[in-house]
């Protein structure tokens, strides 16, 4: 017989534990992963353009672009309500995003300011919509190389200053480890602990995972999951070519596996769709005009392929 590569191995392990925990207990397979879809690559479309093409794909769930850039811009509180009640919608989190004009490790102050300003504002949009987290990434997303040596210590102090606001509005801070090619440090699931441990504080311990990053760092996706275990609160989805679901080469059944091994299908725990099309900075998405076909290919395609892939595990 031939010998196995290493990333089989490893892919072996994950599927005995989980047939193993399957067969000891099959109660905790009863309820599935919850699909989320985060809404800001969608581009300049209304909330309620977006909301009906998620309702359409039967998800329950959305992740909402954090687009509060100042006092007058971003959903507003009860028209995003309203919105969510009219089409029986729920709201998993809210997708900070943070370029070089609002960074948490800026060795400029005001920008540092704005970052602050600008988590601020989301917080309190999160807790009024009923959102359970706001992803943070530690560093400008598009900024691939440092500002200096101290910019883990600038951005560590920055967000711990936040640290109850955040317990405040019963919010969890998701920290997103995103891949070199984009961000300059925080890059691995280990690295986000490390970044967790640095901020030492009790509402700044949570993990937004995304396995697009995952596939360029970490050795292996199923294991860096594992290693994520409860502190893993979202997961972005894309395939390997960061499109929908099934039209790359992602193994979507390990990642299942490893899921279910840590309990992600209990709680408020989600998966969440981000297929953003390959390069160095994606944010440029959020301001085009998008072409309603394409989306919709991409939502129906990845919300069915992900669950036919579950399914098909649940009956192993």
């Amino acid at each position: 017989m031939m010998k196995k590569q290493n990333f089989q191995i490893k892919n072996e392990r994950i599927r005995e534990q989980f047939l193993k925990l399957k067969g000891n207990s099959p109660h905790r397979f009863q309820e599935r992963l919850k699909l989320s879809w985060s809404n800001w690559g969608f581009g300049l479309e209304t909330l309620e353009e977006s909301i009906c093409r998620l309702k359409e794909a039967g998800l329950q769930y959305i992740e909402l672009h954090g687009n509060h850039y100042g006092d007058d811009l971003g959903y507003n509180i009860d028209q995003t309500l309203d919105l969510l009640s009219k089409y029986d919608m729920k709201v998993s989190g809210v997708c900070g995003m943070f370029s070089s004009e609002n960074d948490l490790s800026s060795n400029i102050p005001q920008k540092r300011q704005e970052a602050i300003n600008y988590i601020q504002r989301e917080l309190e949009f999160t807790n009024a919509i009923g959102g359970e987290y706001l992803l943070v990434v530690p560093g400008a997303v598009g900024r691939p190389n440092p500002y200096d040596e101290t910019e883990f210590d600038r951005s560590t102090q920055t967000l711990k200053s936040l640290g109850d606001l955040f317990k405040n509005y019963n919010i969890k801070a998701a920290v997103e480890p995103v891949r070199a090619a984009e961000v300059s440090f925080i890059h691995t699931v280990s690295d986000a602990k490390k970044y967790i441990d640095a901020v030492d504080h009790q509402a700044i311990r949570h993990i937004n995972g995304d396995i697009y990053h995952m596939q360029s760092e970490e050795s292996h996706i199923g294991e860096a999951i594992i290693e994520a275990g409860s502190q893993l609160v979202n997961l972005h989805l894309a395939d390997s070519n960061r499109g929908a679901l099934g039209e790359g080469f992602m193994d979507i059944d390990t990642i299942i596996m490893a899921l279910h091994i840590i309990g992600y299908n209990k709680g408020n725990k989600f998966l969440t769709p981000e297929p953003l099309g390959p390069g160095g900075d994606p944010y440029p998405a959020m301001n085009a005009k998008p072409d309603q076909n394409k989306l919709k290919h991409l939502v129906q395609q990845t919300v069915t392929y992900f669950k036919e892939r579950e399914d098909e595990l649940l009956k192993l």
